[in-house]
């Protein structure tokens, strides 16, 4: 018999531009010499899928998860051999989604630890959306790998969510110095490196790319999947050396 294809499944839409920039870094960065030598990949975008954040933040009661359940089983049905989600809020709802398909989904939180934990940083920023940093998702995998961690103070976290949904989502791409206002002041209070823990924000960190404090986390995602689909990788900025310590992606 012969070895089954791998298939890698995106659950996207969350949102649809991070979604469309995940693919375009898959695309870019996974070594090929032609068509064929790329990832096979479906993606999902339904961007009618709820706010994450607003249903954590308890200010909608519209969860998220049975639309991420059914896209999940949607792509393990198709033929899915692996299923991530390039969404850093989205990490509220894995071990659901987890349970609802068997094939392996990692995190993009996770990786994006271990490989802070790889390149040797002790204390990150989270630049995140206000769910993300009220579920507490970084910092408990900080906590697991035994590394320190802050979150902006609350003018930051709102300035970091008027990047987000005021501009970001709005087709607005800004430059990075509205970032470097919140993350500066980070820096300067014991943080060696920021993660791009929003994937909004990963659209922002084009910019940033030259930056080695920078960890954008869908970048990390993208890394893990090319790899675990089997393929070797080109293209990461030097720092990025080729990827994170995966372990066994879970």
């Amino acid at each position: 018999m012969t070895e089954k294809r791998k298939l890698l499944g995106i659950i996207g839409g969350l949102g649809p531009a991070s979604s469309a920039y995940f693919y375009e870094l898959i695309t870019e960065h996974t070594k090929a010499a032609r068509d064929q030598d790329h990832i096979d990949i479906i993606l999902s975008s339904r961007a009618t899928t709820p706010d994450r954040t607003a249903y954590i933040l308890g200010e909608s009661g519209d969860s998220p998860l049975p639309a991420m359940i059914a896209d999940a089983r949607s792509l393990e049905d198709y033929g899915a051999t692996a299923i991530v989600i390039p969404c850093n809020t989205a990490h509220y709802f894995i071990e659901e989604v987890r349970r609802s398909v068997s094939v392996p989904m990692p995190s993009i939180i996770t990786e994006t630890v271990r490989h802070i934990r790889k390149r040797g940083f002790k204390k990150a920023a989270i630049l995140a959306t206000a769910g993300t940093i009220a579920s507490g998702s970084y910092e408990r995998e900080f906590e697991a790998f035994g590394i320190g961690c802050a979150a902006p103070d609350e003018a930051g976290t709102k300035r970091l969510m008027e990047i987000i949904y005021g501009e970001v989502k709005r087709g607005i791409i800004p430059p990075a110095s509205e970032l470097y206002e919140v993350v500066d002041p980070m820096f300067a209070a014991g943080c060696d490196c920021a993660i791009l823990g929003c994937t909004e924000l990963s659209l922002i960190g084009r910019q940033m790319q030259d930056d080695c404090r920078i960890v954008d986390s869908l970048t990390v995602l993208a890394d893990c999947a090319i790899r675990l689909m089997g393929h070797e990788t080109t293209g990461f900025p030097p720092f990025y050396d080729g990827g994170a310590d995966h372990g066994n992606p879970a």
